[in-house]
């Protein structure tokens, strides 16, 4: 169990006593203060342990950033690696996530350095002043998104229904999300790291990273943290000691294939076709060929 999980325990354990005694009061009383037990709950417990809540954000911070299946939790595994010196074989996802908080997943954080790090799907925000965008083939991101839901929603996933309805996507289309980053509206300032780049010659990209954020790292740790972040690591790290998200079905396999080109072996010419039709130029605009 994480760190800050063993502090909230005793605190969860207050609320829910304070709780039963609440329930005992008179309806209308009771309601009154229901509210401000939750409140009272929400606001000092955190202000207690040293959390901040997801909004206190710093100009200094990195936002890590990409579309959903972009490679974004492998990404907090590797800045887990560079900035706080983790083994990420080793370390369990709760700790890689106290590292690289997740701001769709944790209302509250714990600020462990001047300069934090988050993982994030949001489009282009004003608070998002420095970030590291991850972008990868739309094609093989929908085919990655596609398994997640299947895990998540089971036989209501359909191919098709994302690429024309948006079903199950966020924040957006894929294409959507590339663009109004590509623009860039709040003038953040912003690296690209291509997840293809990433996946077949990692160093020059890691090299970027580390001068965006102000990091010194030797090649050999690039390289041995990179080596430590593969997909079979992962997977196996997975496998042995689950994800620290208890929506994830722990029968289905978060890291899956992690390649390049999988849309040519998993997608539909259909859904291919369908998906060029509305993502075509986007996907020329960042360099990939579009073909079907």
């Amino acid at each position: 169990m994480s760190f800050c999980a063993n502090l909230w325990k005793p605190c969860l354990q207050l609320g829910m006593l304070m709780k039963d005694v609440v329930a005992f009061l008179p309806s209308k009383i009771r309601k009154k203060y229901e509210k401000f037990l939750r409140k009272r709950m929400d606001v000092r417990i955190p202000g207690y342990l040293g959390l901040s809540p997801r909004t206190e954000l710093s100009d200094q911070d990195v936002f890590i950033v990409g579309y959903p299946k972009s490679g974004n939790t492998w990404f907090q595994n590797i800045v887990s690696g560079l900035a706080f010196g983790v083994d990420p074989e080793l370390a369990p996802d709760a700790l890689i996530q106290e590292n690289v908080p997740d701001l769709h997943r944790k209302k509250f954080y714990k600020r462990i350095r001047e300069q934090m790090f988050f993982k994030s799907h949001h489009l282009p925000r004003p608070e998002y002043r420095k970030v590291i965008y991850l972008l990868r083939d739309g094609r093989d991101v929908m085919v990655s998104y596609y398994h997640y839901n299947k895990a998540i929603y089971g036989d209501s996933a359909n191919m098709d229904l994302m690429i024309e309805t948006g079903q199950f996507l966020f924040p957006c289309p894929w294409h959507e999300h590339v663009r109004q980053w590509r623009q860039n509206a709040h003038g953040a300032d912003m690296i690209t790291v291509k997840y293809e780049h990433l996946l077949h010659d990692p160093l020059p990209e890691l090299e970027k990273v580390c001068r965006f954020v102000g990091l010194e790292r030797t090649p050999a740790a690039l390289r041995t943290v990179y080596e430590k972040c593969s997909f079979t690591t992962l997977r196996r790290k997975e496998q042995a000691a689950g994800l620290d998200d208890p929506s994830w079905p722990r029968d289905r396999a978060f890291f899956r294939r992690g390649k390049q080109g999988s849309y040519k072996e998993e997608m539909s010419s259909q859904s291919l076709q369908k998906f060029l039709t509305v993502a075509g130029k986007t996907l020329r605009q960042c360099g990939y060929r579009d073909e079907a």
